[in-house]
């Protein structure tokens, strides 16, 4: 399946409170619904008859709704042979060869065999067909396997939706036709098996055709699973997840997904939840037959009553009434719509939750109103309505109620039940009209460069062709107009019969004559050659990601070329640079920060300060494992906690431990283990018990941080056990205690936060809330806490720059009667019909405020394996790589330095704009203009697009989302363009992914160059889609990029063999190939037009008709089809040891229109020669056999002319091709060899007439060898010598790279294990002049000063510590273990600092932390010095935006330019 481009960047909101909302009665509702309104609203009445409105004249149904029977092949057996020719012919060219064919047909115009003339269009034509009917036929064997598989419908009762399709004679006969080719299939595949032969081979197309077809529509059930029979009976529980004891009942049958907990044993008996009503009428009359049958999906209707199992996929867009889940929830894996592997939450309506068996089926009466189908997967809106009928009074009319149906009560087309036993539901969309299906094949259709340039060059051809054919009408209607000539008495008279009408006979005498100078079997020949490219691309061993079992995958495999002309990447950070997946590594609590790692930005840090990473990054790992033993210890020591996985802590640090014991005082320690407890409570994680012995849990989350968050928490003995129908159940510290969660407030991109609101053990209610420090700072409760959160910004700070996730941690303590009103409002919001998502946002924003904060975690997302040397290879080879992701400024930074983007030796210009102001933006980009000499006028950006060279490694810059939207602006752009083309290196931050697009197309257009974008995540795919080549990464997470990409790739390390080698190989034979087919059909054809001037243009035939039609399709093709295929010039080793040979691609000098024009005059001058030499020999003597026979004749003279051509074009090919080897010199001797086979067998039949035996004429006579020989000499002879003195005098890259691999310098490449990398010596002649780096004096680690934490200089302080918003430093209750805690940090009230405590830590080697401060005290001042960039000075600077006492804020960002 291919990815969509409509996908809301928004994490998609689900489940908000009480998903779905509550039956309302409709007089309290005074809001007008949109589903009312709207006549183009559908609706679906259920068990009632259809109001007149909803009738056509004749009683049926007047709304029509797609059918769910999906066929995305374009053909059937009985239409493919018209609708695939139809097709074929919207080519011009096919047109324009049919309309030769025809002509060929008359005998008027000349053609001597028309039934051969048509093989040649015949033979493309049957060529293009077999591809499409095995494209197609896969396309149908998945089309029947979906509309085939098996789905439990609700059968004997009365759907008066629809009505039951007519069909019509001619789709009977289109069925007959379809079900009897595909017994013949059967049955021959039947043979086949018994003769084994039946095994099917895994093949490249077959891979492809899986890859490009939505993989979301064919995903088929295990045929191994059972169907449920009916009746069907209320499936109990699961019990996967029963735990006595704290251990599980059962897990032998545990199955590869999070499955739903048992919660009878821990949870107490729900209290009685408000009554939302019920759309079952407890008094209509049902006759109790109805009963779920297995069926097929393609007999799914709207307004279908549908059951779906645990594991099966979802037919059609599916409204939930019911689950198995007694609060009506159930999880949905839809990986297949959107990419993303985590489970997702879907909720039942209230008023359907009472339908569990068929017999409720029959008597729910409702109607749904919904909107029309649209291609959102991510919004939905719709009302089910329902008179609600008294129990006891069945006489009463009944109460008109409604509830709201949004995205979270719907199950789309695609997606998988998951952990649920079953649910039922009513069908609201089918077919076309799913979601999935109206995004299917919406990614941009891409053309590569060459073959939208190559329409000109066709262009010119069909000028040319008009040219010769006009001169031929012409003159041949001007010489029989004139009389008097020698035809008089040679010739019958015009063929016309007048001059006039002999012209324009003549004419299209010499389209067919000179057909071939349009070259028809060029589009043929260059689609096997990119096919043959992206096999093997495919079948790379190199770019095979064993991990994941998965290699590199064309998706668009006619742009292989693009990748040999990339001059700019685009990339994204998480999970492209990085690996995605996260690891807890530092945290921040009550001021004090606790965590070891030596993260690669560090080493990065350390690198621009000149520190020996090696050395540093040896002590501090053996630091860090020495500190794993000691906490790992100390954690048993506590609590032998059996969910503890050794080799899974990635939070080390024992000073942590130390404290939860105790040892910097009783108030840390609860604040340790409180901070944990918030871990373990606020989230959306489900556990999944992997092991029994030895117990293991994972966690399945929507997001990798939240998952390395709880697990965090778990290794820290606050184990999540499991979800209850009320809650959780965590075991803390080896005590089991469940906790009630009275809301979720889930996170999405524009809240940045997530909220829980918990019921405590001791009946506290208490919200945790967590999320980007940015807004967690604007929420907090002003004037109190003020050295806590200087601290804590401090440590954020530090933590970002060490290239790591931050998250702030904060809570709110709330009372009852608080709770209870915001509950009220919080359900009504749930329940609106309109507005709800933002009604819904709104109260949780309401919520959300005067928070106390906890602290703030640090999360590591590690850089793939090679992506240093990756990026210095791209460098090399003059890719230029922007990196445009939406982390911090500082982590985008540190990650640039660790990444061999960003070098000590370069300025950073780092841009902010304080007062959102065009004018103040346009002022700072002239300035920024100035320091390169540059006004921006529109003549520079001219000179800059001519300009590929990679910029100066002087300067690199980084800005923010904000920014850029402000130099995005139309006004701007070109100069921020211009700015950024002097940049080595650019980084925009904290941006959109339409701002990603936009900046690719910004430089895609502003500069007119070739670019690529590559990501791996859904907000990535505007921008794959928008350059000239998009690129997925396969991670664990999803495959939405993947799905909207042109190549798939494991991780990124394989860019640079994709790009360097296959991209330049595939570039650089395409352009050759491309250039040697116009060359060939110049020789032939304009040889025929010199035979004109002899002739009075008459449009006689100097060779054998034959020879014509043989001449693309067997005397020339294979040659060069062969060097579009497997020409190299130098090896893939070669191609990554020396990346500049990539520049002559960016530079796009393989094709040319130069080189267009000097193959075209190549071609005529040989044509020159073949024709005229041959023709002197004829000129002036008589040419005869040894027997005396005259070789004068037309027929001899064209085998002449003919075998000559045909010999000089092939050795010519030879001649362009790098790579000789013993298959393409013997398929060139091959081609060489077939003209005279040809002519041989060809004249031996009689019925050739004057052609017969003229090979045994011509080629026993010594004349014909002499001829060929001198033809061959003679016009090969100015190709050969140019090239000579081009490889001697004027040597190209890759030609003295030729030289030197021939001489031996690069046999090292050639040893096992030997890296591909290239002496400085070997290449110093084309790399360009980099300034050395800045190095500073290395001093020891041990060896450097140590300061003391509280008066240590930091670049980042600004004015007195501890300065921020003020803190009265309120006191609370105290905590351990499940109670409550308000954190307060005692050392402040001493005038201290935390690091002042004493603790047995103290005396070992220096804390990560401090490493880091000393890395920031080194650092250059163009970039930490500058405080108003650094989160330190941006959080002190936040005042509490939500609160009605303070002015909203103003914007951060602010303007800094810092050169050295």
């Amino acid at each position: 399946m291919r990815a969509f481009s409509n996908r809301r960047n928004a994490v998609e909101k689900e489940g908000e409170g009480q998903a779905g909302g509550s039956g309302s009665d409709r007089s309290d509702d005074s809001e007008a619904t949109e589903v009312d309104d709207d006549s183009s609203h559908r609706r679906i009445f259920v068990n009632q008859p259809l109001p007149p409105d909803a009738l056509d004249e004749d009683g049926s149904p007047s709304q029509s709704f797609s059918r769910n029977k999906i066929r995305t092949a374009k053909y059937t057996p009985l239409m493919f042979i018209p609708k695939n020719l139809w097709l074929q012919f919207h080519n011009v060219a096919n047109v324009y060869f049919l309309f030769v064919t025809i002509l060929a047909i008359f005998p008027i115009f000349g053609a001597t065999n028309p039934a051969l003339g048509s093989v040649p269009l015949i033979f493309i034509l049957l060529v293009t067909a077999v591809k499409d009917a095995i494209e197609d036929y896969r396309r149908t064997v998945l089309d029947n396997e979906l509309n085939n598989t098996a789905v439990h419908l609700l059968v004997n009762w009365e759907n008066g939706n629809v009505t039951d399709d007519h069909i019509s004679t001619w789709r009977r006969i289109k069925k007959a036709t379809s079900r009897g080719l595909r017994y013949l299939v059967k049955q021959y595949k039947k043979q086949t098996v018994k003769r084994g032969k039946g095994k099917a081979k895994h093949d490249l197309g077959n891979d492809l055709e899986r890859t490009q077809t939505r993989a979301s529509v064919y995903t088929v059930s295990s045929a191994s699973e059972s169907i449920q029979m009916t009746p069907v009976g209320s499936p109990v529980s699961s019990k996967r997840f029963s735990f006595v004891d704290g251990m599980p009942t059962d897990v032998s049958d545990r199955r590869q997904h999070l499955a739903v907990p048992d919660n009878s044993v821990y949870v107490k008996s729900k209290p009685a939840s408000k009554f939302r009503g019920s759309v079952i009428d407890p008094h209509r009359p049902t006759p109790g037959v109805a009963r779920f049958k297995s069926d097929y999906w393609k007999n799914v209707r709207v307004g279908d009553f549908v059951r779906i199992y645990n594991d099966e996929e979802i037919p059609a867009d599916i409204i939930i009434l019911s689950t198995s889940d007694a609060d009506g929830a159930c999880y949905v894996e839809t990986k297949n719509l959107d990419g993303e592997t985590n489970l997702k939450v879907r909720h039942a309506l209230f008023c359907g939750r009472e339908v569990r068996h068929a017999k409720d089926c029959e008597a729910a009466v409702f109607t749904v109103n919904s909107e029309p189908p649209h291609a959102n997967l991510y919004r939905y809106s719709g009302v089910v309505k329902w008179n609600q009928k008294d129990p006891k009074a069945p006489e009463k009319e009944g109460a008109p109620m409604e509830e709201p149906v949004s995205i979270n009560n719907l199950l789309l087309r695609g997606c998988t039940l998951r952990n649920t036993d079953w649910i039922i539901g009513v069908v609201a969309f089918t077919g076309d009209e799913t979601k999935i299906m109206m995004n299917a094949g919406i990614t941009p259709s891409k053309r590569s460069r060459i073959t939208r340039e190559l329409n000109w060059n066709v262009i010119i051809n069909f000028v040319l062709l008009l040219i010769m054919c006009l001169a031929s009408g012409i003159v041949s209607g001007l010489t029989w107009a004139k009389g008097h000539e020698s035809l008089d008495y040679f010739e019958f008279g015009s063929i016309g019969g007048s001059a006039p009408i002999g012209g324009i006979v003549t004419f299209w005498t010499a389209v067919i004559l000179f057909q071939n100078l349009v070259p028809i079997s060029l589009y043929i020949s260059i689609e096997i050659v990119k096919l043959a490219q992206a096999f093997f691309i495919y079948s790379d061993v190199d770019m095979y990601y064993a991990h994941i079992d998965y290699p590199c995958t064309p998706k668009s495999w006619n742009i292989s070329d693009d990748l040999g002309q990339i001059e700019y990447i685009f990339s994204d950070k998480t999970g492209t640079l990085t690996q995605n997946v996260m690891e807890f590594k530092k945290c921040t609590i009550n001021g004090i920060a606790y965590g070891e790692a030596y993260t690669e930005a560090q080493a990065g840090m350390d690198k621009r300060a000149g520190v020996d990473v090696e050395v540093e990054g040896a002590k501090a790992r053996a630091q860090i494992a020495k500190d794993r033993v000691s906490m790992l210890r100390e954690l048993r020591e506590i609590h032998k906690n059996p969910y503890l996985d050794d080799d899974k802590l990635t939070f080390v640090s024992s000073e942590f431990v130390a404290d939860l014991r105790g040892a910097a005082g009783e108030e840390q320690a609860k604040a340790n283990s409180h901070f944990m407890l918030a871990l373990a409570l606020c989230h959306t994680v489900l556990p999944d018990r992997l092991s029994d012995d030895p117990p293991r849990i994972d966690f399945k989350a929507q997001s990798p941080d939240e998952a390395a968050l709880v697990a965090t928490a778990r290794d820290c003995g606050f184990t999540l056990l499991e979800r209850t129908s009320k809650g959780v159940r965590l075991s803390i510290q080896g005590t089991e205690v469940e906790f009630e969660v009275l809301n979720t407030l889930e996170f999405n991109s524009s809240r940045k936060r997530m909220s829980a609101i918990i019921r405590m053990p001791d009946g506290k209610i208490i919200l945790f809330c967590k999320g980007a420090d940015s807004v967690i700072y604007s929420r907090l409760a002003p004037g109190q806490q003020a050295g806590l959160r200087s601290s804590t910004a401090e440590h954020l700070e530090i933590f970002a720059r060490e290239g790591l996730r931050t998250l702030c941690i904060a809570q709110k303590e709330l009372t009852e009667e608080e709770y209870r009103v915001w509950n009220r409002e919080h359900e009504i919001a749930a329940a609106a019909v309109h507005g709800r998502e933002e009604k819904l946002e709104e109260v949780a924003d309401a919520m959300e405020r005067e928070l106390t904060l906890l602290g703030g975690t640090a999360i590591e997302d590690r850089l793939q394996d090679g992506v240093p040397d990756t990026i210095a290879l791209l460098a090399e080879a003059g890719i230029k790589l922007w990196v445009l992701t939406g982390d911090k400024v500082e982590t985008a930074i540190n990650i640039g330095f660790s990444c061999n983007l960003l070098d000590n030796g370069m300025d950073l210009i780092l841009v902010k704009v304080d007062d959102d102001s065009i004018e103040t933006a346009a002022k700072m980009l002239n300035e920024y203009l100035q320091v390169f000499n540059l006004h921006g006028t529109p003549e520079e950006l001219e000179d800059a697009r001519k300009d590929h060279n990679p910029p100066a490694p002087t300067h690199a810059l980084v800005i923010d989302g904000e920014a850029l939207k402000l130099f995005l602006d139309e006004g701007l752009r070109m100069k921020f363009l211009l700015l950024c083309k002097q940049c080595k290196a650019v980084l925009c931050c904290r941006v959109s992914p339409s701002q990603k697009a936009s900046v690719v197309e910004m430089v895609k257009k502003g500069l007119d160059v070739m670019t690529l974008s590559i990501g791996d995540g859904a907000n990535d795919v505007a921008m794959i889609q928008e350059a000239d080549v998009g690129v997925g990464i396969a991670g664990v997470e999803g495959r939405a990029a993947v799905m909207s990409s042109d190549y798939a790739i494991g991780q990124f390390r394989f860019l640079g063999r994709l790009v360097l080698v296959h991209g330049r190989w595939s570039y650089h034979r395409l352009a050759e190939m491309v250039a040697n087919f116009f060359y060939k059909n110049i020789v032939w054809t304009v040889a025929l037009f010199w035979y004109q001037l002899y002739n009075s243009f008459d449009g006689s035939y100097l060779f054998e008709y034959t020879y014509i039609l043989l001449y693309n399709l067997l005397f020339t093709s294979v040659p060069i089809i062969l060097m579009g295929i497997l020409d190299q010039d130098v090896s893939d080793k070669v191609s990554l040891a020396v990346p500049q040979l990539y520049r002559r691609g960016i530079l796009r000098q393989e094709w040319t229109q130069t080189k267009f024009w000097v193959y075209m005059i190549d071609g005529i001058y040989q044509s020159v020669m073949c024709f005229f030499l041959t023709y002197f020999l004829f000129a002036d003597a008589d040419a005869v056999t040894r027997d005396g026979l005259d070789l004068a004749g037309r027929e001899q003279m064209g085998v002449y002319v003919a075998s000559s051509a045909i010999v000089v074009v092939n050795l010519y090919i030879l001649m362009n091709t790098y790579r000789w080897d013993w298959l393409f010199g013997l398929i060139v001797a091959i081609s060489i060899l077939c003209i005279w086979i040809w002519t041989f067998i060809f004249s031996s039949f009689k019925s050739t007439n004057a052609f017969h035996t003229t090979s045994i004429h011509v080629y026993g006579a010594l004349s014909f060898w002499a001829v060929v020989f001198l033809t061959i000499t003679i016009c090969l002879l100015p190709r050969l010598a140019a090239k000579t003195i081009q490889k001697l005098f004027f040597p190209l890259d890759v030609d003295i790279i030729r030289e030197q691999v021939r001489s031996g310098k690069f046999d090292y490449l050639e040893q096992p294990g030997t890296a591909s990398t290239v002496p400085p010596s070997t290449t110093a002649s084309l790399e360009e002049a980099k300034p050395a780096p800045i190095q500073q004096q290395y001093i020891e680690e041990d060896e450097r000063p140590i300061y003391p934490p509280s008066v240590a200089p930091t670049s980042t302080t600004v004015g007195k510590r501890g300065s921020g918003n003020g803190s009265d430093g309120t006191d609370g209750s105290g905590y351990q273990g499940a109670g409550t805690f308000t954190p307060h940090r005692f050392s402040m009230d001493r005038g201290r600092t935390s690091f002042d405590i004493k603790r047995p830590s103290m005396d070992r080697p220096r804390h990560s932390i401090d490493r880091v401060r000393m890395s920031m005290d080194r650092a250059r001042p163009s970039f930490e010095a500058t405080n108003d960039f650094t989160t330190a000075a941006m959080l002190a600077r936040i005042e509490c935006t939500q609160s009605h006492t303070y002015p909203k804020r103003v914007s951060q960002m602010s303007q800094v330019h810092s050169h050295e």
